[in-house]
């Protein structure tokens, strides 16, 4: 090779080199673009204003429930991102820093501005939280509140419980080294929700406050001894905290929901569902398999909402009709499968923008409503389409400054103080290095030509529930 050609192989490799990362993140730029819709229907379904433009628009959540929609899309999402994000890392510890310090902040800022701020009155914060106040921060600060029978401190936090389950069962299935068996994982789900979806027993371990109490402190117990084995980074004591966590989870969902049992199943079977179609497209899984896995999910995503959302399960839901569900769980896949196959094309950047924002969204909107009624209290119903706009128009711009103040000023502060925290721990714990065995059954070949995260790839869900 002459010197003009070492010259020119220089230059490319530094163009590679300058270009790679963001080629990377322009092709997770559709995830944004999903967390942006759903982000707006789940604040739109909330506010509720938009339904009384159109004659017997306020019975469109009957049919389609758009906060239904929302949160299953953003579960997709999260099945998608969140296993390859740990897998990619190959460190759960890793990976337990950094929801921490994703997760918790915005929560904690939320919360206490909420009830600083608005009057009891007109508080964002449950009744039942303020009843028994430690019982409510021990089970919030787990994150496992929807499934210890502790009331939700923000109701939309409810989500927040499915997204820190998945979490322990991804942590234990990459510790075993059976995360690629995301498939029969997904169908498993889907199975149970479809044949034992209205069986199931709910909330047998959390029948009373006593109960309760106990509930919460074993809970607090196994996730700290999880937790302190994996923060050693010894390889041993990390798969026993993920098979903790792993069993927690299990324990919790199949004995303890407070949501319908379909509905919950369901949940899992969707996010795995989404790890399944990350696999799909990095050459992991068989094409036929995956399909046929999702198609499966689908059809039992529909089936369960018209089999079981009747009755005392609409009441868990919060659902209108079996077809609020049922449509919903359509839409959401549909949706996600469009933005799929045009995830090679560019978005609306305004969207990815949304997208970005959509974790502080998520917890902001109803703590914003809760203040616009409180600005509004006494005052004469607004009935004109005009002023309902204008309402609308003022609500929605105020949440997206707020909410981009938010991410601005305390999601990525505190993302990037976990990253110091991270490397502080590194150095005075080192992580030991797994063994070859381990090592070939954990460390994923395609991974290597995965797309490189986007700064906001880890989106916990969004909520429709008040």
């Amino acid at each position: 090779m002459n010197s003009i050609e070492r010259i020119a192989e220089r230059r490319r490799a530094s163009a590679a080199a300058k270009s790679g990362p963001a080629t990377a993140a322009s092709r997770l730029g559709w995830l944004d673009a999903l967390r942006g819709i759903a982000a707006l229907s789940v604040a739109v379904y909330h506010l509720a204003l938009p339904f009384y433009w159109v004659p017997h628009g306020t019975r469109v959540p009957y049919y389609l429930d758009p906060g239904i929609f929302g949160v299953l899309l953003f579960f997709l999402v999260s099945g998608y991102i969140i296993p390859a994000s740990l897998e990619r890392r190959g460190d759960v510890r890793a990976f337990w820093v950094g929801r921490a310090f994703r997760i918790y902040p915005v929560v904690i800022v939320t919360v206490v501005a909420a009830l600083l701020l608005l009057p009891r009155k007109h508080t964002v914060v449950a009744d039942g939280a303020f009843d028994h106040p430690l019982l409510a921060f021990a089970g919030n600060g787990l994150m496992l509140q929807d499934v210890t029978g502790v009331p939700n401190v923000i109701g939309v936090m409810w989500t927040l419980t499915y997204e820190m389950v998945f979490y322990y069962f991804v942590t234990a299935l990459f510790a075993l080294g059976w995360h690629r068996k995301s498939a029969p994982i997904a169908a498993g789900f889907a199975a149970v929700a479809l044949v034992l979806g209205g069986w199931i027993a709910l909330g047998t371990l959390s029948v009373n406050p006593s109960s309760t109490r106990h509930l919460v402190l074993a809970c607090a117990t196994v996730v700290v001894m999880a937790m302190a084995c994996i923060m050693t980074g010894k390889q041993a004591l990390i798969r026993g905290g993920g098979l903790l966590l792993g069993a927690l989870g299990l324990v919790l969902i199949a004995l303890n929901s407070r949501a319908a049992a379909f509905e919950t199943m369901m949940i899992f079977a969707t996010m795995f569902s989404g790890t399944v179609l990350y696999r799909l497209e990095h050459g992991q899984i068989e094409r036929a398999q995956a399909l046929l896995t999702c198609g499966f999910v689908v059809v039992c995503g529909f089936l369960t909402g018209y089999l079981y959302n009747h009755g005392q399960a609409l009441s868990q839901t919060y659902s209108g009709s079996w077809m609020a569900w049922s449509f919903a769980y359509l839409a959401a896949w549909a949706v996600f499968a469009a933005g799929m196959l045009l995830r090679k094309r560019r978005f609306p950047r305004w969207l990815s923008w949304l997208g970005a924002i959509s974790y502080s969204l998520y917890l902001l909107h109803n703590p914003l409503i809760h203040g616009m009624n409180w600005m509004l209290e006494g005052r004469a119903p607004i009935h004109s389409w005009t002023g309902r706009a204008l309402l609308f128009t003022g609500f929605m711009a105020a949440l997206t400054v707020v909410s981009w103040l938010s991410y601005r000023l305390v999601e990525l502060p505190f993302q990037n103080l976990g990253r110091r925290v991270l490397k502080s721990v590194a150095r005075r714990i080192p992580l030991e290095s797994p063994a070859p065995a381990q090592d070939r059954t954990v460390t994923a070949p395609a991974e290597t030509t995965a797309p490189a995260p986007s700064a906001t790839e880890h989106e916990p869900v969004l909520s429709h529930r008040r």
